[in-house]
C-alpha cells in the first residue's frame, strides 16, 4: 500500500504591501515606561520609501530622524526610521531616545520579522517608519533603562503586527465603538486634565 503524501500547504505569495498604518501602548507601572508607537509600513519605491527619504534628507532641530540600529553599526532590516513626537531640547533626553528606546524599536522590528507579520522575504524592499513618544519624564523620575527598553520594544513588534494584519478591523470598530472613549477625553469630561 503507497503511501499517502502530506499535504503541503503552500506558503500565499505575498504582495505589494503599498502602505500599511499601526499604533499600539504598551506600558508598565511607571508612568514613564508608556511606549505609544504608530508606524507606517511600506515598499521603499512607493509612498513611504519616498516619505523617509525626505525625512532623513530634511532634518529639523529638535525632530531628529535616525535609522533604528541595534548598535552603531548595526541598522536593522526593513530599514526603519525613527522620528520623535516630542521636541528634543536636552542632550540626556536624545541619548536615552537615541540609546535605550532606538535598541528598543530595533528588537520590536526584528521580533515582528520573527514572528512572522514581516515577511522575511520582504525585508530588503520594505520601510517602516515609527513616530515614537518617550515621556520627557524620563528627565526628572529614576527610570529603570530595562523597563523603558522592554516597553518600547513590545509597543514597537505590536504596532507593526497590527499594521500588517489590518487591526483592529472595521466589524470589531463598529460593533466597539459606543462602548470605548478615548482615555483623555473622559478626563476632560471628568474635570481631572
Amino acid at each position: 500500500m503507497a503511501k499517502k503524501k502530506a499535504s503541503l500547504k503552500k506558503k500565499k505569495p505575498v504582495g505589494r504591501i503599498v502602505l500599511r498604518t499601526g499604533e499600539a501602548l504598551v506600558e508598565a507601572a511607571q508612568g514613564w515606561s508608556a511606549a505609544e508607537p504608530e508606524v507606517v509600513i511600506g515598499e521603499l519605491d512607493g509612498p513611504v520609501g519616498y516619505a523617509m527619504a525626505n525625512l532623513l534628507g530634511n532634518q529639523v532641530q529638535g525632530h531628529s530622524r535616525v535609522f533604528a540600529i541595534l548598535d552603531c553599526d548595526v541598522q536593522v532590516r526593513p530599514a526603519t526610521l525613527m522620528v520623535s513626537k516630542v521636541t528634543v531640547t536636552s542632550t540626556r533626553y536624545t541619548n536615552v531616545l537615541m540609546g535605550t528606546v532606538q535598541a528598543a524599536i530595533a528588537n520590536g522590528v526584528l521580533d515582528a520579522v520573527r514572528n512572522g507579520d514581516i515577511p522575511k522575504s520582504k525585508v530588503n524592499d520594505l520601510g517602516i517608519i515609527v513616530s515614537v513618544w518617550l515621556d520627557p519624564a524620563v528627565l526628572t523620575e529614576k527610570v529603570d533603562y530595562q523597563v523603558l527598553f522592554e516597553t518600547h520594544r513590545a509597543a514597537t513588534a505590536k504596532a507593526i503586527a497590527k499594521a500588517m494584519n489590518h487591526e483592529p478591523g472595521i466589524d470589531w470598530l463598529l460593533k466597539n465603538q459606543a462602548n470605548i472613549t478615548h482615555t483623555f477625553h473622559k478626563l476632560a469630561i471628568e474635570g481631572s486634565l
